[in-house]
């Protein structure tokens, strides 16, 4: 059962929708290096398309049409008196600066210079004298790449795509206080003022006196007779109105309601009394008033989907009522749709027709790139339009040039703020090609404009009928967002006015033609249509006697003379991830679900595999992704290599040069590394893929490894979908990936000079440097551990000016060291790895940096991640489990060949989760790797149960796939058969190397005293409520005690603990925890006189601090909490004369040995700073408990580290939060204070 393809003269015609013809690539796998056996039964009928064509002719439509009407819609701009006009022309595009990856290393945005044409009229005396065209530049506009994304500040982002509600009319029915329904009807515009027409049934249950409304703006409600009279003389008089309105009773109600007013006049003076209550009532101003609510072009606008709406839902009472429809052109309302629509709402009140429902996909748009950034650009015109009226009154008319009227700043600021804040621009999900390729395709009904998550409903985020063909309804995620993110399906497309279409094949009379046509969800409700897998004759004519179709949302059996189209694919209704996943029909939607959100989240592997058991769609998913490398023209491969290879193209001999990527780190950290699949003299094809990605094999998406499996419980290790692994996918790193970090370090000018990357860093070993180039950087190919210095730097630390015989001795004996704290870049706590690349750019040698930095040096740490006990894996059935023992290889349980298996899953997690699809995986896995194949089993036109025992057969295995497995340990046969095949299984980004995480001292929350919470602010883990109550039911009283008190907030015992640790003493009484005294402050706070007793009825003292904390802490090397700031230069000096002591205690007994080792264990690095915020504390001092513990072995105190130490404990004491990498402080004052410190204590005084 090869491939299945059409013959050339069967290929289909396809007719656009508005869109003009398609044709489809003839063969739609171009050069593909594996084939594989297709199950389909249906042929392809249409290519799938180009996955990310919704992002990439959007922006097209926006450079070339959506500038231009932007441009427009400010264009003329006059001043106040009409004697200035500045118009504005045709705009150009210019070539970007610098190419996507010298903005991706320089940290810069990948953009063009937008200029425009700009025409200054003035009218003077009736003539009009033109000054010379001006070409203006408009800023720099950021440019899409190849690949669909934006380059913003060296970062790549992906705008998506917003699904919000049509403009339009929609009808609409509610309950009144009563239970009684009414009816209403809004005219939503694009922009301008909103307008309601609603029923009201009266104060009886009589629905005979009920009457028509009108709301403005939300504002009072006015009788619809008396809008209607105020719109147009031609309907003054009653009679005129109830015939224009056939005498509906509801008319009549409200002619008797408001039996005052008679003339226009009347009308008009209501309505400006009802919208702008308290101003004189005048009837010019209320005309006015009503031409710039709805029929001004500047204030109000329909735009052409809300025109194109009100016409088409209106259609027929324009036509009963001679009414004369507006122009599609017509971007504001115009009377006749007021009345049209007055005329349906009767009928829809009247029961005649049926309301609309808002979640149906023909009232719901999609606004893609284009569209959001016409409309932010839109914003910066209007903006920039008000300072040029305002420059116009000032400028001299005689000499003033458009340049001098123009400010682009609110133009540049509105297009940054979208690309930098937006909640539509996203940081590019990056994890793998799919990640990639699925956030291209994401849609959100969140964002400016559209709904928020705490008020959207269970109606928005369910799944609807008209969904079909355009959403995915399995792609979602789980959580919060379910239901308001979704993703495009396959075959879908965006039309021009922003509604989704997808295509049909066109059946005539019973027989399907190769025509295909895309429909719209409103178009589509009127239709009969069948489904793909309608068994269908040679000759294309459908054989069934009954057919079963859909029609709007019902299913219905028709005979095939009434079906009027045919779905093109069965894959049609899912996204790219969902059509992934093989026997999706078999899995339950909400494990589906988890299997198409999980596949995003795989890392790339070291040596990437392509599933055994595949659908067909990973060709094209790793394609269109980006991630690989595509030939541009026909021609011959004459060079390859790792990085590069050279095509001469057939048809004018020219070279193409393709550079690979090689080892980038991509946004979610993981390695981008491109490999060439062609080979030296090959023949390749436009569109021919020439280089592997990150996460494809052979062209084809690869995000796993397949694996022999046994489903069978093993010693309670799968217990709760654990997984047990063999140690040889370890050793043979199946499962390894590569992990890149980034880390830079700024020079910059501070206050005090400026700071120097050096090699020579006060008080660090020769050890500590041993990797350091002469300028101070790390050399690539170090391996670094944590805590290595990555960079050397030095800032100037605050002294007093020196006098000039001062200078000239420091500056001939060279006294540096004195002047200088170390501030160097270390490896944080818990990354250790490779040296890969390092990037240096300098102000001198003409790099761009950021204001006050002189140097930037980034370094990449590589390492290589084996897989190991608490990696999360899973398959692509939502089948997920974490790591629960690596078992070696002779343990494993092994087929009577004596092959081991590499990966034993519970069989428990197949019945409840109803995801049978992985264990029809793994037959057919296994029957397809003993007949050496790869499949394809496309979603719901995939292989059957008996397919599969065929193939089995056929590969000289049992039939129902499972087979008798012997223990590894013994020997043993077990109890019975077990399933056993091929799954393919992926390893997740929730690595347990990122989530490990322990603490001995660290930094402390300033108020309660207690650590704080969270790996990113090395923090301790909370002690709650609950593992209290599990202690006390134990009855470990003093581990209890221990943890409330010395191990958390009791500021003495735990630095006196420590000492007594570290001295080898017993570790003496807890003393009161801080969170205590905090409770007792708050009570006091609150007016309560509360007194701590002891036994004997003794008042207690309860202060915040102890005295003699900070001198034990600085003894120790210990940073505590804030102490109260006018004792910051106390503390100091006697910290710095204990610490002095301490040091000549230890010298004399020679016992720094002994009191460093002990410390050496202990010493932690300050936390970095919080990369998400994770804290449930307040993290008031991030840094602050632990600065650097005592000296390494053998080495003495001297002055530099005791001001050092001095330093920080001032600056600490006053409150201020130390940071190491901070190097400017931040005003005046505290750099005083920093000087007198250093003054207070010279070294003689030590």
């Amino acid at each position: 059962m090869a491939k299945t393809t059409i013959k050339a003269h069967e290929r289909p015609h396809i007719t656009g929708n508005g869109h003009g013809a398609f044709t489809v690539e003839a063969t739609e796998e171009i050069g593909l290096k594996r084939q594989r056996y297709n199950f389909a039964k249906i042929p392809p009928v249409l290519g799938i398309p180009d996955l990310i064509e919704l992002q990439k002719a959007s922006f097209d439509w926006f450079t070339t049409d959506g500038l231009r009407e932007a441009f427009a819609s400010i264009s003329p701009i006059k001043d106040f008196t009409g004697n200035l006009v500045l118009e504005f022309g045709e705009h150009t595009l210019g070539d970007a600066k610098f190419s996507v990856e010298e903005c991706r290393e320089r940290d810069m945005t990948y953009s063009a210079p937008l200029r425009v044409r700009v025409r200054l009229i003035t009218a003077e005396s009736g003539e009009i004298k033109g000054i010379p065209d001006q070409e203006i530049f408009m800023g720099d506009f950021p440019l899409m790449t190849d690949k669909g994304t934006f380059m913003i500040n060296g970062a790549e982002r992906v705008i998506v795509s917003q699904l919000v509600r049509s403009p339009g009319v929609y009808f609409m029915k509610d309950t009144d206080t009563n239970n009684r329904p009414t009816f209403n009807a809004t005219i939503i515009p694009n922009r301008g003022a909103w307008i309601e027409f609603e029923t009201d049934n009266g104060t009886k249950n009589d629905e005979t006196e009920g009457t028509l409304g009108v709301r403005i703006d939300k504002n009072r409600k006015i009788y619809a007779t008396t809008f209607v009279r105020a719109l147009d003389p031609r309907w003054e008089n009653d009679d005129a109105i109830l015939a224009l309105f056939d005498h509906s009773p509801l008319i009549k109600n409200c002619l008797e309601k408001d039996k005052d007013i008679k003339t226009r006049e009347d009308a008009l003076k209501e309505i400006y009394k009802k919208l702008r209550p308290g101003e004189p009532e005048n009837p010019e101003n209320a005309e006015n008033l009503l031409r710039s609510l709805f029929f001004d072009e500047k204030r109000y606008d329909l735009a052409a989907v809300g025109r194109y709406k009100v016409n088409s839902k209106l259609e027929e009472e324009f036509a009963q009522s001679n009414l004369t429809s507006p122009a599609l052109t017509k971007r504001c309302l115009e009377r006749e749709d007021m009345i049209a629509v007055i005329k349906r709402l009767i009928k829809v009140a009247e029961r005649k027709l049926h309301v609309d429902d808002i979640d149906h996909l023909g009232n719901r748009r999609i606004r893609s790139v284009g569209e959001l950034l016409q409309n932010q650009f839109r914003v910066g015109l209007l903006r920039l339009e008000r300072v040029v009226r305002e420059r116009m009154t000032t400028q001299d008319i005689e000499t003033v040039t458009p340049q001098a009227l123009i400010n682009i700043r609110p133009v540049v600021a509105a297009i940054k703020e979208f690309f930098g804040s937006s909640q539509l621009s996203q940081f590019m999900d990056q994890t793998n090609s799919l990640a990639e390729l699925t956030h291209k395709r994401r849609l959100s009904a969140l964002g400016p404009g559209g709904l928020s998550r705490e008020r959207a409903g269970f109606e928005v985020r369910d799944v609807h009928h008209s969904h079909y063909g355009r959403i995915c309804p399995i792609e979602t995620p789980e959580g919060p967002n379910i239901g308001l993110i979704g993703s495009l399906a396959t075959y879908a497309r965006v039309n021009r006015y922003g509604f989704i279409e997808t295509p049909y094949r066109v059946v005539d009379n019973g027989r399907v033609t190769n025509e295909v046509r895309y429909l719209t969800a409103d178009q589509e409700d009127k239709y009969v249509i069948a489904q793909a897998n309608t068994p269908l004759d040679n000759d294309g004519r459908i054989t069934a006697k009954s057919v079963v179709a859909r029609f709007a949302e019902e299913y219905v059996e028709e005979p095939p003379e009434r079906v009027q189209f045919m779905d093109v694919s069965p894959r049609q209704i899912v996204s790219v991830a969902t059509a992934l996943i093989p026997f999706l029909e078999h899995d339950d939607a909400n494990r589906a679900l988890m299997g198409a959100n999980m596949q995003r989240q795989a890392v790339p592997l070291l040596r990437p595999q392509a599933p055994i058991v595949g659908t067909g769609m990973e060709y094209r998913a790793a394609k269109d992704s980006g991630g690989t490398v595509v030939c541009k023209a026909d021609g011959k491969v004459i060079f390859v290599d790792a990085g590069r290879v050279i095509v001469k193209q057939s048809a004018d001999d020219l070279e193409h040069a393709y550079d690979l990527l090689k080892f980038t780190r991509s946004n979610a950290g993981t390695c981008i590394n491109q490999r060439p699949i062609v080979t030296l003299g090959e023949q390749v094809k436009r569109g021919q893929i020439l280089a592997d990605g990150p996460s494809s094999d052979d062209g084809e998406l690869a995000l796993g490894q397949n694996v022999l499996v046994a489903f069978m419980p093993w010693e309670g290790y799968n217990y709760e979908d654990a997984i047990l692994i063999s140690e040889r996918m370890v050793k043979d790193d199946r499962f390894t990936s590569i992990h890149i970090e980034e880390y830079e370090c700024e020079a910059r000018d501070t206050k005090l000079g400026p700071e120097e990357i050096t090699r020579d860093i006060p008080n660090v070993g020769e050890d500590a440097l041993k990797d350091l180039d002469e300028n101070g950087i790390v050399r690539v190919g170090a391996e670094v551990r944590p805590e290595d210095i990555l960079v050397g730097k030095v800032t100037p630390k605050g002294e007093t000016e020196l006098t000039a015989e001062e200078r000239l001795l420091r500056a001939i004996f060279g006294e540096k060291s004195r002047e200088v704290r170390d501030t160097s870049l270390k490896v944080p706590h818990g990354e250790k790895g490779k040296i890969i690349d390092v990037k240096v750019f300098e102000r001198d040698a003409g790099d761009e940096l950021a204001p006050g930095v002189n140097k930037l040096v980034r370094v990449y740490v590589a390492q290589k991640r084996k897989i190991l006990q608490g990696d999360k894996m899973a398959g692509r059935h939502g089948n997920k489990g974490v790591i629960a023992k690596v078992l070696p290889d002779e343990d494993m349980p092994y087929l009577e060949d004596g092959s081991p298996v590499e990966i034993v899953l519970n069989p428990l997690g197949v019945p409840s989760r109803m995801n049978v699809g992985q264990v029809l995986e793994t037959h057919l896995g296994w029957a397809a790797a003993g007949l050496g194949k790869h499949i394809a089993t496309p979603v719901f036109d995939g292989a059957h149960a008996e397919d599969i025992q065929e193939w089995l057969q056929d590969a000289g295995l049992p039939a129902d796939g499972k087979a008798w497995l012997r223990d590894g340990r013994s020997g043993e046969r077990f109890a019975h058969p077990i399933t056993v095949g091929y799954i393919y299984m992926l390893k997740l980004a929730h690595l347990v190397d990122d989530k490990i995480h322990a603490r001995s001292t660290g930094p402390y929350s300033m108020i309660t005293q207690q650590p704080l919470g969270g790996k990113a602010q090395f923090g301790g883990q909370r002690f709650g409520e609950m593992e209290v109550w599990a202690l006390e039911a134990y009855g470990a009283a003093y581990t209890l005690q221990e943890l409330l008190t010395v191990k958390s907030d009791d500021v003495v015992g735990r630095v006196k603990t420590y000492e007594a640790i570290v001295k080898g003493e017993n570790v003496m009484e807890p003393g009161v925890p801080e969170s205590f005294k905090v409770l007792i402050k708050e009570l006091q706070s609150l007016a309560l006189d509360v007194k701590v007793l002891t036994e004997s009825r003794e008042e207690l003292e309860v202060r915040i601090s102890d005295e003699d904390v900070s001198d034990r802490a600085a003894e120790y090397g210990l940073l505590m909490g804030a102490e109260e700031p006018g004792k910051a230069a106390a503390a100091a000096a006697r910290a710095e004369e204990e610490l002095a002591r301490a040091g000549m205690a230890a010298r004399m007994l020679g016992a720094e040995a002994a009191l460093a080792e002990p410390v050496e264990d202990i010493a932690l690095p300050e936390s970095e700073e919080s990369e998400e915020p994770e804290a449930e504390e307040e993290a008031e001092t991030e840094e602050g408990a632990i600065g650097a513990l005592p000296l390494p072995e053998g080495e003495s105190l001297d002055e530099e580290e005791e001001t050092e130490e001095e330093d920080l404990a001032a600056d600490e004491d006053e409150g201020y939060v130390v940071e190491e990498d901070e190097d400017e402080t931040d005003d005046g004052e505290e750099e005083e204070e920093e000087e007198t410190l250093h003054d207070d204590f010279t070294d003689e005084e030590l």
